[in-house]
């Protein structure tokens, strides 16, 4: 099937799977894009007409829950949508049998659900149950010199295939004379390539080994550089990302032992969880509290730390005291590397140290006279070099992102103070095991006033003070009740909710599991306002289509790629604030035809390590009418629910001769039902949970 070059006023991109004229293609991408994306719509605007009849009569599946505005399948999938990654075939009739209320007590409680099965396809990844010495002995970042050698051979088998190629194609046609001039150019264009890339690779040597600096703290920001050579150094950071979904990058593959290996593994497996565990809402929040934590995997030594933190720090704690939660991140490596804390000293720690160093080493005489100590040999030069002094990175992130929120009430003043109490917290050998430290010479042992509260309780317990205090302010309440029904509810979730999820909060002593249960249990989670309210984030969208599907994964590299290609790379967001959780982050018109170009893909069956069954899903065959196998793939895949906007759409592309997979005169036609499948997925409809 050819590729179609599209070309409009802002973009470009390949079309790999219809033929069609761009006037067509703009048309299906301005359906994508009609409906009022990111705002409350209408219960007209996406759901059939029958559900604006009266009001339904009460459903057993529905006993106990305060659903009055949504049928029972709407009130089941919405469930699906928000507490889970999106339906499976069968998984709406299976909750319906069970209850709605019972399922969502399951979720509620994820050790009592068996998710064997789930684990067993974890197996292949060794690195996920690794500690970080493992990790950091059999991944071993390459060195420098070994680096710079094997992109200088990758630049010249380039060039000695460029060459190879210009000499076939002028073989038969070249005079001698333009044989020699062409061989000469190409020898001084090998040449200078070849120097392009020693220097490129130089370059890069420094920056890692300045990344791999422990006494230096890694920038939040890099320094500005050009556009090009921006987006290069784009793809050499992320792997998991841009290029073709298909490709699998040598740092990344089976056998690699470079550390790009442990986060791919960490993403493929964050896939696998979401597509195929029973226990959904324990992923769901495990990618809440993560980005809430967020943590960036291109900084230095995290991604030997990012195994541990997730697995140890994260998915252990999603559903209990949020209290525990945040002293589990503060005492993570990632997180103390991450953001500089295990840098972090009192100025005159090492005043302190000399003048402790200068007792020591003071010696008695025969008879009993003291000598002065031993000055070092530069005094200035060895104070500079084991200077180090206060980093508010942590303590200014731990107020602004973690608990109180960016309107907490904190001053300038507070965020030092905070920071002061945390000094002492680092990591013992960082590259060796990398385990939490507290050391105390290090520490600031004055007293603090963090919100007008002293803090004094003596070396680490000040920083445990500080968490027990911050954990408990109204602001910290309000703050992570807005973030959840943000993420559970809507971009602007009511205020009422929010106040009284906040005080779940409080006298729960910051329950998860409560704050929780006050949500789902709350007329607003389940008003018409909320239903699809929501739009998919990249990583949302590709695993509740694979799930839509029942797309057998024994390979998710490529959905992990293809969700840094839709916009949101795994492990890679830069800045402490993580992912945004809003529709406007996500809807763009690049984003949406990458969304659509990945459902085609998916739907049918173009991508390596993913098969989809979209015959037996639809209940047809390739010889059925393609109105009858659109209609029952909106029924399937929407559940029975699209605007006459996107179905009118969608009809028009029934005539394009590869639906219908024959020539204009040939009389026997057999539809495309990936494509169909395909086209259903990346409607309006589908983007929103």
């Amino acid at each position: 099937m050819r590729p179609l070059n599209f070309r409009a006023p802002s973009f470009r991109f390949r079309f790999p799977s219809i033929a069609a004229t761009p006037r067509s293609l703009l048309a299906l991408v301005l359906s994508l894009s009609c409906v009022p994306w990111g705002v409350d719509l209408p219960a007209g605007a996406t759901t059939l007409p029958a559900s604006k009849e009266k009001k339904q009569k009460p459903d057993p599946a529905l006993k106990g829950l305060p659903i009055t505005e949504l049928s029972p399948d709407e009130a089941i999938l919405h469930a699906l949508n928000r507490l889970a990654y999106g339906p499976r075939p069968g998984d709406v009739e299976r909750v319906r049998q069970m209850g709605l209320a019972k399922w969502i007590e399951q979720q509620l409680n994820p050790n009592s659900i068996d998710d064997k099965a789930m684990e067993a396809r974890l197996q292949g990844y060794p690195t996920l149950r690794m500690p970080t010495a493992k990790l950091i002995d059999e991944y071993p970042q390459p060195k420098p010199a070994v680096v710079q050698a094997e992109r200088q051979a990758r630049e010249r088998a380039q060039v000695e295939q460029r060459r190879a190629e210009a000499a076939a194609a002028n073989a038969s046609s070249s005079s001698p004379a333009d044989k020699e001039m062409q061989a000469s150019q190409a020898q001084q264009s090998g040449s200078s390539e070849t120097q392009s890339a020693a220097s490129s690779g130089t370059g890069e040597s420094a920056a890692q080994s300045a990344a791999e600096n422990p006494n230096a703290p890694a920038p939040m920001k890099e320094p500005a550089m050009e556009p090009e050579q921006a987006a290069k150094g784009a793809r050499r950071r992320d792997a998991l990302g841009g290029g073709d979904p298909n490709n699998i990058p040598r740092a990344v593959a089976d056998d690699s032992r470079r550390p790009a290996r442990i986060v791919a593994e960490l993403a493929m497996a964050k896939v696998t969880r979401a597509i195929y565990s029973e226990r959904q809402l324990q992923q769901v929040m495990d990618d809440f509290w993560f980005n809430h934590f967020n943590v960036f995997a291109g900084k230095g030594e995290d991604r030997y730390y990012l195994t541990s933190y997730e697995r140890d720090v994260i998915q252990p704690r999603v559903l209990g005291k949020f209290k525990d939660l945040v002293t589990a991140t503060a005492k993570s490596p990632a997180m103390l590397f991450y953001l500089d804390n295990f840098l972090s000293a009192d100025p005159r720690a090492a005043q302190r140290q000399a003048r402790e160093r200068a007792m020591r080493q003071q010696r008695h005489g025969r008879f009993g006279r003291r000598w002065p100590p031993r000055p070092p040999a530069n005094p200035q030069q060895g104070a500079k070099k084991n200077e180090r002094g206060l980093n508010e990175n942590y303590g200014r992130e731990l107020m602004e992102l973690h608990t109180l929120g960016v309107d907490g009430g904190y001053t300038q003043k507070d965020v030092t103070e905070v920071a002061r109490a945390f000094t002492g917290w680092t990591i013992d050998k960082p590259r060796i095991y990398a385990d939490f430290k507290f050391d105390d010479r290090l520490h600031d042992p004055d007293a603090k006033m963090v919100l007008g509260k002293k803090i004094h309780s003596g070396g680490m317990k000040d920083g445990e003070q500080v968490i027990d205090l911050l954990v408990h302010q109204p602001s910290t309440a309000k703050f992570i009740s807005t973030k959840l029904a943000r993420r559970f509810v809507s971009d602007n979730p009511p205020p009422a909710l929010v106040n009284h999820m906040a005080e779940t909060f409080l006298s729960s002593n910051g329950d998860i599991r409560a704050v929780m249960n006050t949500l789902i249990w709350s007329p607003e989670f389940w008003s018409r306002e909320a239903y699809r309210a929501k739009i998919k984030t990249p990583f949302e969208l590709v695993v509740s289509a694979a799930r839509a599907l029942g797309t057998d994964v024994d390979t998710p590299l490529p959905l992990v790629q293809w969700v840094g290609r839709i916009g949101e790379p795994l492990y890679q967001c830069q800045p402490p604030t993580g992912y945004s959780d809003r529709a406007e982050t996500w809807v763009n018109t690049g984003a949406l035809l990458n969304r659509l170009n990945f459902s085609l893909a998916l739907a049918g069956n173009r991508m390596r390590g993913a098969r989809s069954d979209v015959s037996s899903l639809l209940g047809v065959d390739s010889s059925a009418d393609a109105k009858a196998a659109l209609d029952r793939a909106v029924q399937v895949l929407l559940g029975g629910q699209a605007a006459p906007a996107t179905v009118e759409t969608l009809e028009k592309q029934l005539d394009n001769p590869q639906v219908l997979q024959a020539r204009l005169d040939d009389p026997h036609k057999q539809v495309d039902l990936g494509l169909i499948a395909g086209l259903v997925l990346g409607a309006p409809e589908f983007q929103k949970r």
